[in-house]
C-alpha cells in the first residue's frame, strides 16, 4: 500500500509544478504548437520516470533500434492498462502525442498535459468528430509528430487482444508514415490485477520492424489492422519468459 500512498503524493506533486508551465505552454503554443508539444514531453517523460520508479517498475525495452529517428511514425500497440503510457511515453522518439477517447480531455492533470503534447481526443460515437480528429492526426504526421494508437479501442481484460477497430490506421494510410508494432506485456499487474494496491513488476516493452505501406501488397494493406494485430501477438509469445 505503501507505493500507492507515495505515487499519490508524487502526483500531487506533479499537479503543482504543471500550473505554473501550463500558462507558459499556453503562450508558447499560440505561436509554436510543435515547440510548445516538445517542451511538454521533457516535462511528462519525467514524470513518467518518477511515477514508474515509484511504482517500482521494471521496464524491458526490446527493438528500440527499429524506430527511425528522422520521421514520424505512428505507434500502434495493444492496451492492457493505464501503465500502458507511462511505461512506454519515455521510450517514444520525437514529438509523440496519442490518440485518446474523449472523456480524458477533461480528466485533471492527464488531459492537460496530453493536450500540451499534441494528443488527439476521439469521439467515438459521433462520425464527423471522429473523422476530424484523423484529418488532424494526418496534419500532425506531416508536421512532424509521431502519433500512439490502440486500435483495441479499450482495455484488454485478458491476455488476449481485442480485435482492431477498421479504420484505426487511416492516419499511417493517409499520412503515408511508417507503423511500428508495439507489443506491451505485464503492466496489468502495477495496478489492475490488485486495485487500488500498485505493486512492483516488470513490463516488457517491444518495438517491431516498421510496416512501410508503399513496401507490402494490396491484400495485406487492405487487412492492415489485423496485419499489424498478428504481428504483435507473434511478438507477444517470447515476452513470458524475460519477465519471470
Amino acid at each position: 500500500m505503501i507505493r500507492s500512498i507515495l505515487c499519490v503524493i508524487f502526483l500531487i506533486f506533479v499537479l503543482i509544478l504543471s500550473l505554473p508551465q501550463y500558462a507558459v505552454l499556453a503562450i508558447i503554443r499560440r505561436k509554436n504548437r510543435q515547440k510548445s508539444a516538445q517542451i511538454g514531453q521533457r516535462f511528462v517523460v519525467w514524470a513518467a520516470k518518477g511515477l514508474t520508479f515509484i511504482a517500482g517498475t521494471r521496464v524491458i525495452v526490446r527493438g528500440f533500434e527499429n524506430v527511425p529517428a528522422d520521421t514520424p511514425v505512428l505507434y500502434v500497440g495493444n492496451h492492457r492498462s493505464i501503465f500502458d503510457i507511462l511505461t512506454l511515453y519515455p521510450y517514444l522518439k520525437n514529438n509523440t502525442g496519442f490518440v485518446a477517447k474523449e472523456s480524458l480531455k477533461y480528466t485533471p492533470i492527464v488531459g492537460w498535459w496530453m493536450w500540451f503534447t499534441n494528443s488527439l481526443f476521439l469521439n467515438r460515437t459521433d462520425i464527423k468528430k471522429g473523422l476530424q480528429t484523423i484529418l488532424e492526426g494526418i496534419n500532425l504526421i506531416k508536421k512532424g509528430s509521431s502519433i500512439v494508437i490502440f486500435p483495441e479501442g479499450t482495455r484488454s481484460k485478458t491476455e488476449d487482444l481485442l480485435p482492431f477497430k477498421e479504420g484505426s490506421l487511416k492516419i499511417a494510410e493517409k499520412s503515408k508514415c511508417p507503423i511500428i508494432p508495439v507489443a506491451i506485456t505485464n503492466t496489468e499487474s502495477v495496478f489492475e490485477n490488485h486495485l487500488p494496491r500498485i505493486k512492483k513488476a516488470s513490463v516488457v516493452i517491444e518495438f517491431g520492424t516498421p510496416i512501410y505501406l508503399d513496401h507490402i501488397d494490396k491484400t495485406t494493406k487492405r487487412h492492415l489492422a489485423n496485419h499489424v494485430r498478428d504481428i504483435i501477438i507473434e511478438m507477444r509469445k517470447s515476452h513470458p519468459t524475460m519477465i519471470q
